[in-house]
């Protein structure tokens, strides 16, 4: 089962809306076929693998992170294909939270005579695809808010420098992430102050759809994120109307621009959801990322933490204000764990998954 989420892990940020999944054939102890699905609309994980097996995959065991399917899609059912390979046994890492499927495809395996075990390697099958079961359960992609901050709390200088709070190796880190999400969300003052590029910077590795959301359009008619269309495509997200001169220009350059009313961090996550995309990575300034946590828009944080002290009053901070008074009411992350990375560390948790807003404030940037 190891295997298979390793080879699955090889088109990670590809196969959005689908899952990642992989899968191997053993006969004797043996690998004889393995495989991954490398994207949506091409062959499954246990197509490929079986494809490979060839005829030695009669009366051998199938291993598979994730529940064959069951039902017609882009492509066939690929529980029928378990079946008409004669395989005597299956084993299934976790159940397919889609409703489509949903033990449906466990059943149909089973009333073919195949036998099937579930639930091996569970815990470790759900963490690879948990933004796949965030946007199956709750209809929006899973977002993910990843910042950088030195020993005292701070992002970047009283004068907006930011560059470089961590270290080289904290910085690969965030590259692989970036090519394991399929969009990156920064607000105009990130686009005004650092001018990213927001790739992954790694070779054959996916690139993230670049997003911008900006109510003014004030932006640089020259920044990084209107280059390289063909690899790394840019979306910006502004209001109805908004600075129609400055848009021109961007189309001009292949950038795509998208009017929402209103602006908000739910209503970007509704339209990425609508696109298809699993995993959303938010790279924001502490503004834009108080806003998306207080709208249920970021699951998952990521804090990146340099043993570096700069101070300042006035000096940014990664999130910005949530109208929390009293330290009781402070926002207490689960499943959490610390890591070194370099010379940094990396602290990584999850917020309490019935952490609703109650407002979705409008982007002032």
């Amino acid at each position: 089962m190891q295997r298979c989420l390793s080879l699955a892990r090889n088109a990670l940020g590809r196969t959005a809306p689908n899952p990642l999944v992989g899968s191997v054939v053993v006969l004797d102890g043996k690998i004889i076929g393995e495989g991954f699905h490398p994207g949506a609309g091409q062959p499954h994980a246990e197509v490929f693998a079986l494809i490979a097996a060839g005829n030695l995959a009669v009366g051998a065991t199938l291993y598979v992170n994730l529940e064959p399917c069951n039902h017609y899609g882009r492509t066939p059912p690929c529980s029928e294909a378990v079946v008409a390979s004669q395989v005597s046994k299956v084993v299934v890492g976790m159940v397919d939270p889609d409703p489509r499927v949903a033990g449906g495809g466990i059943a149909r395996l089973r009333s073919a005579g195949i036998e099937v075990v579930v639930g091996v390697e569970e815990a470790d099958c759900r963490q690879l695809n948990e933004a796949f079961i965030h946007r199956i359960l709750y209809q929006q992609p899973f977002g993910i808010l990843k910042y950088a901050m030195t020993l005292d709390g701070k992002i970047a200088t009283s004068n907006g420098h930011s560059a470089w709070i961590t270290g080289e190796i904290a910085r690969n880190e965030v590259h692989k992430l970036r090519a394991a999400c399929d969009a990156v969300i920064v607000g105009g003052n990130t686009v005004r102050l650092d001018n990213p590029k927001l790739t992954s910077r790694l070779a054959d590795a996916a690139n993230p759809l670049r997003v911008v959301m900006s109510r003014s359009l004030n932006l640089p008619a020259n920044a990084h994120l209107w280059e390289n269309m063909e690899v790394a495509p840019t979306l910006i997200l502004t209001e109805v109307g908004v600075n129609r001169d400055f848009q021109q220009l961007l189309l001009a350059k292949g950038v795509k621009v998208v009017e929402l009313n209103p602006l908000t961090p739910t209503e970007a996550m509704k339209y990425l959801y609508s696109l298809g995309l699993m995993s959303v990575l938010w790279e924001c300034g502490g503004t834009l990322a108080a806003k998306a946590i207080a709208c249920g828009a970021v699951q998952k944080v990521l804090a990146f933490i340099a043993p570096k002290i700069i101070g300042g009053n006035q000096a940014f901070s990664p999130v910005g204000e949530l109208d929390l008074t009293n330290m009781t009411q402070a926002l207490t992350l689960e499943r959490y764990h610390w890591r070194s990375v370099g010379a940094d560390y990396l602290m990584e948790g999850y917020l309490p998954i019935k952490q609703i807003a109650k407002v979705d404030p409008p982007i002032v940037n």
